[in-house]
């Protein structure tokens, strides 16, 4: 099931076309990553999931139906902008923001004991946001964000200002929530965290889909024949020699050609006397897929 679908949605400002004509789908209990340049419309785009703003054509679909005003309640939305209020209590914030997601009070206050525990902020939960350092405020963002249940969560940019370890712990929590039913949009402009985190993406330059599809399907869709070969002893003369570059002392790359059986390409080194102990394809990562991809469109 599609937890949410775009058809062919369009969205202009002072005549600029933010959104043209974009058509998508998340399915349901999956990482989506949403992904683009600035400018790409992604924001406008998430604007219009959120019901914050109206689409001037086309038709948002959430869990199968047409996106109404009680939707949002089933939505979570952790903006790249955090909009905490800096004079209130972190506890009465959270329980503030819950309650306008048509939790009940009591409702409220167990689901935030249970996550400003999980996240093990609870020694916390009188001060005042505006004494919090920036990762802590992103765990209390990051909170607001869940605290109801959300069916669709969308996060831009999670992980900003979080050190290495409370980075892990978010990620885990998301992984967490995924596996208990949630379905994700993520947001970035980290490609390692698309490759590490997300199953499907979407691509946006200029208002328009460029690619979409799942992160592994993409990435064999985009490799160049090129295989890391790791090997001991010195390299024999061989015509093979001008396909290989030697990237550090017992490794190298091997470009080969369209159609070319690669153990047919193994045998041939193995027979010119090389030992290797290590032979596997080279994967494009995603930021050469991002950078190509952008590239071929603004061109």
């Amino acid at each position: 099931m599609e937890v949410l679908s775009i058809q062919h949605v369009f969205k202009s400002y002072a005549g600029h076309k933010a959104v043209n004509d974009v058509t998508f789908s998340v399915r349901e209990g999956t990482i989506c990553g949403l992904l683009g340049p600035n400018g790409a419309g992604k924001t406008s785009l998430i604007r219009m999931i959120t019901a914050i703003t109206a689409a001037d054509e086309g038709t948002i679909l959430f869990r199968g139906e047409p996106l109404n005003h009680l939707h949002p309640n089933e939505i979570g939305y952790m903006p790249e902008e955090r909009g905490l209020y800096k004079k209130m209590k972190v506890a009465e914030h959270l329980l503030y923001l819950a309650q306008l997601k048509g939790l009940t009070r009591d409702q409220a206050k167990q689901r935030v004991k249970e996550w400003l525990e999980r996240l093990s902020i609870m020694d916390w939960r009188d001060k005042k946001v505006e004494d919090l350092s920036k990762g802590m405020s992103q765990k209390i963002q990051f909170i607001a964000t869940v605290v109801h249940n959300p069916k669709l969560i969308i996060l831009d940019e999670p992980f900003s200002g979080l050190d290495p370890i409370n980075a892990n712990l978010i990620r885990d929590e998301i992984f967490r929530l995924k596996e208990l039913g949630a379905s994700i949009l993520f947001s970035t402009h980290r490609m390692e965290q698309v490759e590490e985190i997300c199953e499907d993406i979407i691509l946006m330059n200029k208002g328009k889909v460029v690619l979409s599809g799942e992160v592994t399907a993409i990435r064999n869709a985009y490799k160049e024949h090129a295989f890391l070969i790791k090997y001991t002893g010195v390299l024999p003369e061989s015509h093979l020699n001008n396909r290989l570059t030697l990237i550090q002392p017992g490794k190298m790359k091997a470009q080969l050609h369209a159609g070319e059986k690669p153990g047919h390409f193994l045998g041939q080194l193995l027979q010119s006397g090389l030992e290797i102990s290590g032979f596997e394809e080279i994967l494009p990562s995603f930021n050469e897929i991002f950078i190509k991809k952008v590239a071929e469109t603004n061109a």
